[in-house]
């Protein structure tokens, strides 16, 4: 009899630690008993047949680097239904009982349209935005976060010799996490981020009430959402006189080689998801909440809203100046 077979692929924009999830649910898989077949480039892949055996070979030494070994893609063809059906049908001629996919809001969706056509789908959130409402952590998050520490102390270092305020853009299209997170490890003089409405006379009081305390250097930390950098750096050089520069840090928040807590967060969740594939349970999300790792119905997580942590914000404002 052949063996039943388990897809695996990653959608979406990349995060570091996918490589490391990937390798969890292959594993798992291959001890329980399963083949694993790793779908390239998402749901594109997946709708053009294009699958690649994993063993545990093929994913030896990926745990500790960033992007994903089987590619990722957008597929807007995969909200069209004759489409979904024509996935099932290549899951039911490869012999897979189930998907494991592993990205976003979309990549979710999609996993949900083809568990309701049949084909069970477990979601695993692999994004730096942190903004998966059902889990307290994405995978690719703390990684993101360091990578973006690091390049603002390093503009820091500038910023002091020269007398600067450096604004700079970070990702974050609709969730200021990254933003808040990294504004607060930095010492920002302000975090500007879609969740909360900023006022530009008020950072630039803040500004002249530092500089009057003797401080050279300012960093503003703006969440991609927001947008905008070159004309806030130019607001705050024509207000405040102190040569402004904006830089926007871009794609390379996406890669790296991923932190310890992304790598066994990736490899915890990808060994959940396959437990849930091998009872034949489908349309779930895993998430992490309370310190475990649990699931939830995937049409549940998608109508969820993640709470900004204005606590947060709050102590960001009151102690970063």
């Amino acid at each position: 009899m052949e063996k039943k077979k388990i897809g695996v692929l990653t959608s979406g924009g990349d995060a570091p630690g996918m490589n490391a999830a990937v390798r969890a649910v292959t594993r798992t898989a291959i001890y329980k008993g399963f083949e694993v077949v790793g779908i390239l480039r998402g749901y594109n892949g997946l709708l053009n047949s294009e699958f690649r055996t994993l063993t545990r070979g093929s994913v030896s030494d990926i745990i500790q680097r960033g992007g994903t070994m089987i590619y990722t893609a957008r597929c807007p063809e995969f909200k069209e239904w004759e489409n979904i059906m024509r996935a099932k049908e290549i899951c039911e001629r490869e012999n897979m009982c189930g998907i494991v996919a592993i990205g976003g809001d979309g990549t979710f969706r999609g996993a949900a349209d083809l568990s309701r056509a049949g084909v069970p789908c477990i979601g695993i959130p692999g994004t730096i935005d942190n903004d998966i409402q059902c889990s307290e952590y994405t995978i690719g998050y703390d990684t993101a976060m360091n990578t973006v520490v690091e390049m603002i102390d390093k503009i820091r270092d500038t910023s002091q010799s020269h007398e600067r305020c450096a604004v700079v853009e970070v990702m974050g299209r609709h969730a200021g996490h990254i933003a808040l997170s990294t504004g607060l490890a930095c010492g920002a003089t302000a975090v500007i981020v879609p969740e909360m409405p900023h006022d530009m006379d008020a950072i630039v009081s803040r500004i002249k009430e530092v500089r009057a305390m003797g401080k050279k250097q300012f960093i503003i930390v703006v969440a991609e959402g927001v947008g905008g950098v070159d004309k806030i750096a130019k607001e705050i050089q024509e207000a405040t006189g102190i040569e402004s520069r904006a830089t926007v840090f871009g794609h390379v928040q996406r890669g790296g080689s991923p932190t310890v807590r992304d790598r066994v967060m990736a490899s915890e969740m990808g060994y959940y998801a396959v437990e849930l594939l091998e009872k034949g349970i489908g349309n779930r999300v895993v998430g992490y909440k309370d310190g475990k790792v649990y699931d939830v119905d995937i049409q549940e997580a998608l109508s969820m809203k993640k709470p900004f942590n204005e606590r947060r914000y709050k102590i960001c404002n009151e102690i970063n100046f």
